[in-house]
This record gives C-alpha cells, sequence and structure tokens, in this order.
C-alpha cells in the first residue's frame, strides 16, 4: 500500500525541521512488512463479527491486537493510514515533516490548546510512535507498583517490545559534550546506556536504527498470527452499540465505522471479548460522552549557537537520547541544531497571537531558506516537566470525530510545576557554562542573551514579556510548548478500573496512556507499547481460566 503525503501546510515544526535538520543525502524508507491482513476500510462487509474489537491502532492498539490475535479473531480500526512507504514517518532526516503536513491525509493532526500552545494528534497505524522523536526509555520500577502491575510480566512485555523497535544510539561529540556538563553539574550517578529510568544521567533508547529508519509500534504487528487478525485502515468509529436486556450495567456489543467514502460498517462482538478503546480519550469522549480531565507534559527549550563546526556536522545524524532525572523532578533531554538569531523570525513573536498565520509562517521560513547554511549551525536543549501535577479539561465542538475539541492544560497552573521548570533550567545553565561544554558556546554568548534568543522564537501563541530573559519564571511561562506526553481523560480508579473496565459499562475497556495519572519514565511511548503486549497477555490468560 503506497501512502501520499503532499505537504500543504506550515507550521511551528517546519520551523524547527528547517533549522534543525540540515542532513546530507537521503537514506529510501524502509521496505514495507508484508501484513496481508492490512486492508482499507472499504474492503470491509457491511456487517462482520469478531473475538476482539480494538479501536485504535496506535502505540497501544498495535501490540495488544498482534497478542490477542494468536488464538481468537481480532478486528483493528484505524482511522489513519499506513506509515509504511511514507519517508516522512519511516526516514530519521525527514523528521518533523509529517508534524508540519497540514493536509487531511497527513499522519498528524494538528490542535492548538486554549492556552496558546500547538500540539498533534497521531493519525497513522502506529500511533504517536510514526511522529515523535523516538525516545524509548521504561518506566520507573516504582512506578509499576503503583500501578499495581505484575513486574515479571511487565519485563517480559517490555523485552517482546524491544526485539522489534528498541535500540542503542550513538554518542557523539555533542551528546558527550552535554553528558559531561551534566555530571560536571553534579547530575550524578552517571548510569551509562539503559533504557531504565534511574536517578542521575544516562542514555536513553531510540526507536531508530544505525540506518535511520525508524520502527514504530506497527512494526510490532510483525507478532500478530495473520489468520486471526484483521487490520482496517481508514476506519472513523462514530458509535458504540450497548445492550441492556434487564441488566443493571449494557454491554458492549458492536461500533458502527465509516470508511473513507462514509460508507457504514458495523462490526459485532462474540461471546468472547470485549471492545477495547486504545483512541485516545479525545476520541473515545465522543464515544462515551464524558467531560474528561488532562495533564499535558511540557518542555522548557534553551538555545545557542556552536563554535564547533566540526562537531554539529558529526551529530545531526539523529536525535540524541541522552537524559536526566534529577531528584525525580524534572527530565532534562536533548535536541540539536538550532537556529541562528534572525529578525524577521524573531519579530513574528511581536505579532498579536491571533495574526500568527500559515502565511506570516511561510514568509519567516522563506527568510530562513535565504540564509547561509552556517547561520543554523546551532542546538537546544529542552527540559520536559515530570508528573505534571497541573490539569486541564476538554469540552466537545462537535460529534464530528474528525474536528478538534477545545482542550486546556493550564499549564503551570500548579506553583511546583512552574517550580521544577526553574530549578531544570538552573541545572541547563550549569551545562552550558561548563568546562566539556565549552568547545560549543561561543565565550561572547551571555545566558541572557541566550534566554533572549528563545524567548524571541514562535515557539507558541502567547505574548511575550519584557523580563523573560532575566526571570526564568517568566521565561518558562513564555517559552512553554508541548513535548506531546498528554494523559489523563480515562483515569483508573475514575473512568477505568485496576483492569482497564470501563465503570459502569460492560464488555468495554481503554487501554492507552489516557488511563495514566502521572506520565512514566522520561518517555512514555515504551510503557504504552508494554501496556498494550501486557494487557493482552492478561485478557488471554482470563479467557483460558473462564474455561
Amino acid at each position: 500500500m503506497r501512502i501520499m503525503t503532499k505537504m500543504m501546510g506550515f507550521g511551528l515544526w517546519r520551523l524547527f525541521t528547517a533549522a534543525i535538520l540540515l542532513f546530507h543525502g537521503f537514506c529510501l524508507s524502509e521496505k514495507a512488512p508484508k501484513y496481508t491482513f492490512m486492508h482499507e476500510a472499504n474492503s470491509a462487509p457491511e456487517v462482520s463479527y469478531y473475538d476482539y474489537i480494538i479501536v485504535g491502532g496506535g502505540t497501544a492498539g498495535c501490540p495488544l491486537a498482534a497478542t490477542l490475535s494468536q488464538n481468537s479473531t481480532v478486528l483493528l480500526l484505524e482511522r489513519g493510514g499506513s506509515p509504511y512507504g511514507n519517508p516522512n514517518i519511516t526516514n530519521l532526516e525527514a523528521f518533523g515533516e509529517a508534524l508540519s503536513d497540514l493536509s487531511p491525509s497527513s499522519p498528524s493532526q494538528r490542535f492548538i490548546s486554549e492556552d496558546g500552545v500547538i500540539n498533534a494528534r497521531a493519525r497513522v497505524l502506529g500511533g504517536g510512535s510514526c511522529l515523535n522523536a523516538g525516545f524509548y526509555t521504561r518506566a520507573a520500577p516504582l512506578y509499576v507498583d503503583d500501578a499495581g502491575w505484575d513486574g515479571l510480566l511487565v519485563n517480559e512485555s517490555y523485552r517482546w517490545v524491544e526485539k522489534k523497535v528498541a535500540f542503542e544510539p550513538p554518542m557523539r561529540l555533542w551528546q558527550s559534550a552535554v553528558r559531561n556538563g551534566l555530571l560536571e553539574a553534579g547530575v550524578t550517578p552517571y548510569n551509562g546506556f539503559t533504557y531504565d529510568h534511574l536517578i542521575g544521567t544516562k542514555v536513553g533508547g531510540t526507536i531508530f536504527d544505525v540506518e535511520g529508519h525508524r520502527h514504530t509500534a506497527a512494526d510490532l504487528l510483525e507478532y500478530a498470527n495473520p489468520n486471526g487478525l484483521t487490520v482496517l485502515l481508514h476506519a472513523s468509529v462514530h458509535k458504540i452499540m450497548f445492550r441492556i436486556n434487564g441488566k443493571e450495567k449494557p454491554t458492549a456489543q458492536g461500533v458502527v465505522f465509516r470508511d473513507a467514502s462514509g460508507i457504514k460498517h458495523r462490526s459485532m462482538l462474540g461471546p468472547v471479548g470485549p471492545i477495547i478503546s486504545c483512541i485516545d480519550s479525545f476520541l473515545l469522549s465522543r464515544l462515551l460522552c464524558q467531560c474528561i480531565t488532562l495533564n499535558n507534559h511540557i518542555f522548557g527549550m534553551l538555545n545557542y549557537r556552536m563554535s564547533k563546526q566540526s562537531g554539529c556536522k558529526a551529530i545531526v545524524l539523529r536525535p540524541p537520547q541522552l537524559a536526566t532525572v534529577i531528584r525525580d523532578q524534572y527530565s532534562a533531554i536533548l535536541m540539536s541544531n538550532f537556529l541562528n538569531p534572525n529578525l524577521q523570525i524573531g519579530q513574528l513573536s511581536t505579532v498579536p497571537p491571533k495574526e500568527r498565520t500559515p502565511d506570516a509562517l511561510a514568509k519567516a521560513i522563506d527568510a530562513m531558506q535565504q540564509l547561509e547554511p552556517e547561520a543554523f549551525i546551532g542546538g537546544f536543549i529542552l527540559e520536559k516537566i515530570i508528573g505534571p501535577i497541573s490539569t486541564g479539561n476538554l469540552l466537545l465542538r462537535s460529534k464530528n470525530p474528525n474536528d478538534n475539541p477545545s482542550v486546556t492544560f493550564n499549564y503551570f497552573k500548579e506553583p511546583q510545576d512552574l517550580q521544577r521548570c526553574i530549578d531544570g533550567f538552573k541545572i541547563i545553565e550549569n551545562v552550558v557554562e561548563s568546562k566539556s561544554f565549552s568547545e560549543f558556546k561561543y565565550d561572547f554568548l551571555s545566558l541572557p542573551f541566550l534566554l533572549n534568543l528563545t524567548v524571541n522564537a514562535p515557539v507558541n501563541l502567547l505574548p511575550k514579556h519584557a523580563n523573560a530573559s532575566t526571570s526564568l519564571e517568566q521565561f518558562c511561562k513564555d517559552t512553554v510548548m508541548t513535548i506531546w506526553h498528554y494523559h489523563g481523560g480515562c483515569q483508573v480508579g475514575r473512568v477505568v478500573d485496576p483492569d482497564y473496565k470501563v465503570l459502569g459499562v460492560d464488555a468495554l475497556r481503554v487501554i492507552d496512556g489516557s488511563t495514566f495519572n502521572y506520565s512514566p519514565g522520561t518517555n512514555p511511548q515504551a510503557t504504552v507499547m508494554m501496556l498494550g503486549r501486557y494487557m493482552g497477555v492478561r485478557i488471554l490468560k482470563e479467557r483460558l481460566e473462564g474455561q
């Protein structure tokens, strides 16, 4: 299957990727696996029957479907298309292009929160693992204990995932300088390369292989029993059907979905399994009509010019996976090769937020493209706020599953989140001023200058304040961005029970990141994939015990 992606829009991620990804050469996307069970939804019969129906072929849905298919019939419904054959997904050097594609066929669907922060929802088989920067780290043992998970099965499930999609990244000059700078700044101990979530400095995993090819959750379908699984693409679920039959609680019995042509299809459950939602709280809220509470991970950023050009050329080949956990309060994550200060780009931040149109962004990009390549030799360090404690809300604007809801995350609503951001930036400042990092920073560039440079980048739609370069508190607020790890909405104990069964309903479960109270690890995608495998094994075991 060949998926055509046309770049029709501009946005902040084009601003970043135009500057971040100055790669040389081009590598072809990996050959797509021959999934005989993957079809377009318009090929589905009007009515079909399955043991299990999974709504959402994302980071949790794919491993869950692969597991359940071993001795059951499983239908996996994905509203987007295939990730295979799309170099903007597969190739590391094209990272960010998919996020910048605003076309209806894009694998990402942009939304802007009421806070004025630009975000994205995945719309592709494999979910967010097709769009993100590729970080792979496990949850901490304490998180596993608090979730009530079986530690042995958790570790087995992580290893099952890692055999297909996880790799050790190279450590080049840039990453090594930041690593050593963190150690110089007292972020100890050094844990080396590990998938584990540990206090100190570490080199985490990546889902990009040594050739720069992305391995998404869709690759976990290689584990599937092809005779037991059906994957339908461009299948938009509009309704979950319930029956009462004199019972106290309604029982899910099937779903109604539309194909790309708008034709309705029905899929019904057999007597075996439930309907399982793996679609994030945005779509599930439409199906269940619930008001939900959300958390969103945020990050702050500091960027700077590089003085060591040879070092930059050596390290721009892949997003580095260097991270720290400092007193279990926040994580600092390294990215590379940001932009040179440019008056036209900086002026964008002086335009009122509502006037920052795609045309304005396009003009900024055109201005950047007129610069010499040397102007883009630089980098930035991201700080991710752990937790967070602040929560927001989601309200539906329509019943159309393709429409974005109104989302408010209330960034830094809780003072502890803001303090964590401030404390994290103090560490980053120490790294930038460290001896280990000195070859990557011009001596004449002061920290206030670097802070001001970052504030002037159009990273969000928030108004800027004059004191943002002198007040870390204001700096955190003015430069807030998402790192996409939004979660909540179907949290355990509120919407689902510890077995991820929806409260008050039979034969319906939710298994994805919307069930998290806090996001696990440095990056949650490893744990979301693990959870799909973990719960698949649990569900099959329950079925065998029931028989």
